[in-house]
């Protein structure tokens, strides 16, 4: 059988080649290129370069990262409609959204002097742009590594790659740029300078990936209708928790990336370490994306992402508690945190990617663009509530972006932001996910089940997965 777009239905089986795999983690750097920036460095721009406070700019998180979240099923729809000939389902939106993501980076952190008022339209208009923009990217992008294959080991291999191309990202950006960041600093020059190399390396990734990504699972329906969409999404139960659980998740990781170079510069006095932290946190994360996807068959996906929810919550625990005199205390906690941020990040998009069979079993459509949609809107909405929380506990604190010497409450609320809240926000994730039904086991069974569906001989074969409670 052949789908609707060539595609034999044995490809989703085949393995990955490592050009293949190198080129979809190579998207994910280039998203990162745009999404790490602004939520390391945005707040820390508008409160010590374009004299937005703190409170002002937890809203405005708020509020524009609510509207990115529901940019992100828009963007989900139109991947379910789209179905080219030449480029396939979800290349074209790489192709064409690339340059407009790059260019909308750069103006978010080129905010004019038009007054307090002026200064925040501008960044509420500009920042919400730049969210659809990445929503028209990052979903078909997202999307995509469902229907590359149906391997668990190679979407597993697929989920690391994308890690390692964000987190390289990342560390570059704490190694490189974090220490430029000292309190006193002309801070401009160096944005303007950051975002203009990331515009032309950014379109040159995305551009690595639409060459080198291909679409390899069958299709038997071109195009997704919105009835459709819904049927798949209606009844999902293990999409359901893990958003919850992605929403919960990442609105605690949000909240201690958020104020990273607050806590090392303004808490620990120690912004020097942002760099030893980075190149740490990219060990780490080669480290585990080249164990992880070997111990997924051991362990399973969900018991490693409960693991690693607790590994977060430990973490937070001790930044909270550390006294900031303690600087190798804080240090080791705030690693503890990112290592537990990291394993999750990485066992999520296979998780992600195992629902779109589960929706496909039940309702015999597949539909990647709407079920990573709301796998994103959720995300979003966790990014919105954490970007929020780290605001208005720097706000709570009384933080001052002009003072060379935070007070101790502000200490104290930068450590909330990095410690308090993705303690408490990871352990809730972790416990939801305890809950969760599709375990490997049984994503092996129904996909053996959809496969014998597509036979011609197996139109009288009956379900042999059981629904679970």
């Amino acid at each position: 059988m052949t789908s609707s777009s060539g595609m034999p239905a044995s490809a989703g089986g085949a393995k990955l080649s490592l050009r293949t795999i190198v080129g979809y983690g190579a998207g994910d750097a280039a998203n990162n290129l745009a999404f790490t920036t602004t939520t390391m460095f945005l707040l820390i721009y508008y409160t010590d370069v374009a004299g937005i406070s703190a409170a002002a700019a937890g809203t405005l998180f708020l509020v524009v990262r609510v509207f990115d979240a529901f940019s992100d099923l828009v963007a989900g729809r139109l991947v379910d409609r789209t179905n080219t000939k030449r480029f396939g389902k979800f290349r074209p939106f790489v192709l064409f959204g690339a340059l407009p993501l790059m260019i909308l980076t750069f103006l978010n952190f080129h905010v004019p002097g038009f007054g307090s008022g002026g200064k925040l339209a501008y960044a509420y208009i500009v920042y919400a742009a730049m969210g659809l923009a990445y929503s028209l990217v990052n979903i078909p992008y997202g999307s995509m590594a469902a229907s590359m294959t149906q391997l668990p080991k190679e979407r597993a291999k697929l989920a690391s790659a994308r890690t390692i191309g964000a987190l390289t990202v990342g560390s570059a950006l704490s190694i490189f740029v974090a220490p430029l960041l000292k309190t006193g600093t002309d801070l401009q020059p160096i944005f303007t300078v950051l975002t203009l190399v990331f515009m032309v390396v950014g379109v040159a990734l995305y551009l690595f990936t639409f060459f080198t990504a291909r679409e390899k699972v069958a299709r038997d329906v071109p195009r997704v209708s919105f009835r459709q969409s819904m049927a798949t999404l209606k009844g999902n139960k293990p999409l359901l928790m893990l958003c919850i659980s992605s929403l919960l998740f990442l609105s605690g990781q949000l909240s201690l990336t958020t104020v990273q170079v607050f806590y090392f510069r303004d808490a620990l006095h120690a912004l020097g370490l942002v760099p030893v932290l980075a190149v740490v946190q990219l060990l780490m994360t080669l480290a585990l994306s080249a164990v992880l996807p070997s111990l997924v068959p051991k362990f399973g996906k969900r018991r490693l992402y409960i693991a690693f929810a607790a590994v977060l919550f430990l973490g937070g625990v001790v930044v909270m508690l550390a006294p900031p005199a303690l600087v190798w205390l804080g240090f080791a906690g705030f690693t503890v945190a990112i290592l537990g941020i990291t394993g999750v990040n990485i066992v999520v998009w296979a998780l992600e990617a195992d629902t779109v069979e589960y929706g496909e079993w039940k309702t015999g459509v597949r539909s990647e663009g709407i079920i990573y949609s709301l796998f994103s809107f959720t995300r979003k909405s966790g990014q919105a509530v954490g970007g929020a929380l780290a605001g208005y506990a720097l706000a709570w604190g009384g933080y001052d972006g002009h003072a060379s010497v935070q007070t101790a409450s502000a200490v104290a609320g930068v450590q909330a932001a990095a410690g308090l809240i993705p303690a408490a926000l990871g352990a809730a994730a972790g416990l939801i996910m305890v809950l969760y039904p599709l375990t490997d086991e049984r994503f092996a069974g129904l996909v053996a089940e959809i496969r014998q569906r597509r036979e011609p001989s197996s139109e009288d074969v009956r379900p042999a997965v059981t629904e679970a409670g």
